[in-house]
Order: structure tokens, then sequence, then C-alpha cells
């Protein structure tokens, strides 16, 4: 990747004709911005990329003989992140993917990275002593324990025996630094237990995958109900909340069921003083196993996996051990990886019922699924597989962090599909890059129509966010020629040994450090 040049300046007219923020005409507003030329397209402040019209990017351009008539609606950066690559705080490794056949053998998936982060930050409401298992070697581990580290909790990682302990008697420091926060969205889960155990969080908005609004206001919402108070330091992008006497517990309806939201009021609630009943709430996995784990403490909550959560408020909550759920996400991709290359996997350490919308979609395909306890084999060497709709919802949806990878899938299948994403507005960024290896696919704000059946080419793409990084890493295994993936440290935020994993049941995958 090579920047030719950065500009900084005002846009004194503007808006995208798509009204998503991009550079355009007949909109008076002053605004900072920066443009970037990567890779011949040109990146503004909003993460857009245009060809060729750096007069159209600034504001200036009448929109008649440029490139403006071409604009690519797809958000591939933030700024933040061309400027960690301008000042080279980025990791430039690659992964070149060569289509190896089917793969065959087992796979033996790792601990949930979306179960062990709040986790981690749950071990913040005691100051005993917690042990956590089966932790996975993930990027976003090491950026939490980093940010625990900062707060005042004693942390010991051992990735040779995928365990963790962590004490928190203290004392703690509320105050987050924002360096490491915006760093990783699940960062937000540490605001609930420094709040009820500091009686202050002062937290900057977190960052993670460009996936979409991912607003905390339903977070807060929850603390406020609670007896916190809530200030918004928005010039310097923090938020803080405060609670002069112990919380109290309350009603909660949650207008969206948030993971997030339900996990950080769910921390926070059972240390408040009372009942605290949460309503609309998520019903993932993670939020059942995160409930485990809280009433191994010595919590009461009831209701974890249903849609409504009650949590009866202790005094204190002790230390313990706790042994993380399989990743559900990393399943599902080795699963569709079994069905993309027409392979013959068993994949081991996962729980069916975790899975259940990909085993049936699977199936839909025409693979082959065969269940057991804690493993399952899905087959497509010896079938054909066709076209299928899914459409991403909420647990126990389809869940949208395996829209990517199943979309993959479905460029390479007789006939043509189709996929509703309703969770993140911002989630099919992936398809442009599939769409260079010659997928053919078709996006229309939340729908994408893939016609299947597409001979796919590598080439040189991009990895947007984790998941879509994912996608295109299966998408190179079944594609003719090389692919070359950059940007994997979204990747590797989210699967553990990764590269391992996959040459291990015959992947051609090799990661090259430039």
């Amino acid at each position: 990747m090579h920047f030719k040049t950065l500009h900084k300046g005002k846009i004194e007219k503007g808006r995208s004709r798509a009204g998503n923020g991009t550079p355009g005409n007949n909109d008076p507003g002053q605004k900072t911005f920066f443009v970037v030329i990567l890779n011949g397209l040109l990146y503004n402040s909003k993460g857009y990329g245009h060809e060729e019209c750096l007069q159209h990017v600034a504001g200036r351009c009448s929109g008649k003989n440029c490139g403006c008539r071409k604009e690519i609606r797809r958000p591939l950066r933030r700024v933040t992140e061309i400027i960690h690559m301008l000042r080279g705080e980025v990791n430039v490794a690659k992964y070149l993917v060569k289509n190896n056949g089917p793969l065959h053998g087992e796979v033996v998936i790792s601990g949930s990275k979306n179960a062990v982060l709040p986790i981690m930050a749950a071990a913040l409401l005691t100051e005993d002593d917690c042990e956590i298992l089966d932790v996975p070697a993930l990027s976003d581990v090491d950026v939490m324990c980093r940010i625990l580290e900062d707060i005042g909790v004693k942390v010991d990682l051992d990735l040779n025996e995928n365990t963790l302990k962590l004490n928190a008697a203290g004392p703690l420091k509320p105050d987050t630094r924002p360096g490491l926060v915006k760093q990783m969205r699940a960062s937000i889960l540490t605001m609930g237990p420094l709040l009820v155990r500091t009686g202050r969080a002062k937290v900057a908005l977190p960052g993670g995958c460009a996936i979409g609004a991912r607003p905390i206001d339903l977070h807060l919402k929850g603390f406020e109900i609670m007896g916190a108070k809530i200030d918004y330091e928005t010039n310097e992008g923090y938020v803080l909340a405060t609670a002069e006497e112990r919380l109290h517990g309350g009603r909660i309806y949650l207008d969206y069921p948030s993971v997030g939201a339900t996990e950080n009021i769910m921390t926070t609630a059972v240390l408040a003083k009372g009942t605290t009943i949460i309503e609309n709430v998520a019903q993932e996995p993670e939020i059942v196993d995160l409930a485990n784990y809280l009433n191994k403490m010595g919590a009461k909550v009831r209701g974890a996996g249903t849609d409504t959560i009650r949590i009866e408020g202790v005094d204190q909550l002790h230390g313990t051990v706790h042994q993380v759920i399989p990743d559900r996400i990393e399943t599902g991709t080795f699963m569709v990886a079994a069905a993309i290359t027409r392979g013959d996997l068993l994949i081991k350490n996962m729980m069916p019922d975790h899975v259940r919308p990909i085993i049936a979609k699977l199936q839909e395909c025409g693979a082959t699924v065969e269940e057991g306890m804690d493993e399952v084999r899905v087959r497509a060497d010896n079938c054909k597989l066709v076209a299928t709709d899914i459409k991403t919802m909420p647990y126990p949806g389809f869940p949208t962090d395996m829209q990517s990878q199943f979309m993959a899938l479905l460029t390479t299948v007789e006939g043509s599909s189709m996929v509703i994403e309703t969770v993140f507005e911002n989630r099919f960024m992936h398809v442009s890059e599939l769409n260079r290896m010659g997928a053919g696919i078709k996006a229309d704000d939340r729908k994408a129509e893939i016609p299947g059946s597409k001979p796919l080419t590598g080439t040189q793409v991009v990895s947007t966010d984790l998941r879509a990084g994912a996608a295109l890493v299966l998408a190179g295994m079944a594609a003719e020629g090389v692919t070359e993936i950059s940007e994997i440290r979204l990747i590797e935020r989210g699967y553990s040994d990764f590269v391992d994993k996959l040459r291990a049941i015959g992947a051609d995958i090799t990661r090259v450090d430039d």
C-alpha cells in the first residue's frame, strides 16, 4: 500500500447524492476533512472511495466530466485508520491464499471471543482472583488485558495453557486510557463494572470494526435508570458516568436487543441494591455464558437466554473459575469452509445448538451435516450445492457475523441467492472485494443479489472488517490463482491460530510479514 499524498482543508459545499456524508454538491456546510490517494482511489474523512476526481472530494467539482459519476459507495476505512497507516502504526502483514482443493480432516474450535471479553470485564466486580479457561489467542484479548492492566487489574495470561488469571483488588483507576479503548468496541464493557465498583467511570467512545452505527445510548439509559448521572464530553470523545450513592435496581426496556447493552447492564445490576428487570434483552449464548459466570461469583441472575432477565442485587461477589464456551462464529466459518471447498470436515469442541441457523442453511444448499454431542461433520464432497436466501436477525436468527462468509459460499453455488442484512447498515463492505474476484454481486442498501456459479479469480483484496476478512479467505480457497488479502489485523482480532488451523486441514494459505 502506498500513499501518494495527504490533504487537509475545508469543504465549503457538498453533500453526497447518496446522502452518506461523502462530499458532493449543494451543501453549504463546512467540515474538516482528509483526503488520501491509496491504490488509485481517493478516501476522505468519512472513508468513502471515489475514482480519480480530487476536485469532487474537495467539494469544488461540477460533477459533469469526471469520475464523480462512478462514485464507489463502499466505506473502506475511517480517517483514524488512514492516519495510523501514514504514521506507520499498522501491521502490513497479509495472507496469500491459493485454491488447494477440498478441505479434509478435523479442526478444534477455540473459546469464544464474544464470550471471553465481557467475562474479563466482569472480573472487575470482585477483589478476589478469577480464572478463565479456554481463552483464545486473539489480539482483542490482548487489548482487553492491557485495558484491565491500565485500570489496575493484575493480569496473568498464559496462552500456552489458554488460561487467564485476573485480580481486581485495586486500587482501580476509573478513567480509562482512550488510546486503548478506541481499539476495540468491547472495551465499553468495563464501564458498568467500574461504575458499580468505584462510583465513577470515564470511558472514551469505543472503536472496533466499521460496520455501521453502534451507539451506546442503551448502555447509558440502563445506568441512568439505576441512579447514575451521565455527562457527555463530546469535544474530547468521552462519556462520564458517576454515582454518589450505591446504584439501585429498576425496570429497563431495551429498544433493541443489544448484546453489549445487555451485558453492561447485567454486570452493573448484580451489585446494585434491589431488583433489576431488563426486558427485550439479547438472547445470544454469550449472554448465557456471562450469566453463568456471574452466578458462579455469587450473583443472582435469572432468565438469561430469554427476552427478560431478572437480577437480585447482592452486596459482594467472590472469585471463581470458569471455562468459556466455544466460539460459534469460528465454528460457522469452518463449516462454510468445508462447503465452499467441497470438502469434508469434522469440527470439534462446538455446540450444535449455537449454530442451528447455519446448519439449516447449509442443508438448504445441499450440504450434509451430521451432528454429535460436541461436534459436527460437514460434507460437500459428494453433492451439488444450490442457492438459498438468508436474512440476518438477532439470535436465534441467522447471525450477522456469518453473513459475509455465507455470501462467499453463495457465489460458488448454482442459482441466484438473496442476502438481506437487518442488523448493521454497513455490513456489505465485502461485496466490492468479492466482486473484484468476479462474484458479480449486486448490492442495494441492505439487500444483495448473488448470481451464483461465478468462477472466482484471485486478486488483491482488502479486509474491511473482521468477518469480511474471513469471507475473503474462504473465497480465496475457492478461487483460481492467488488471492492477496491485506489488513489481516482485523481478521486476527477474532480467529485464533487461523492460518495453522486451515493449513492443518489442507488449505494453501501463507502469512507474509511484509
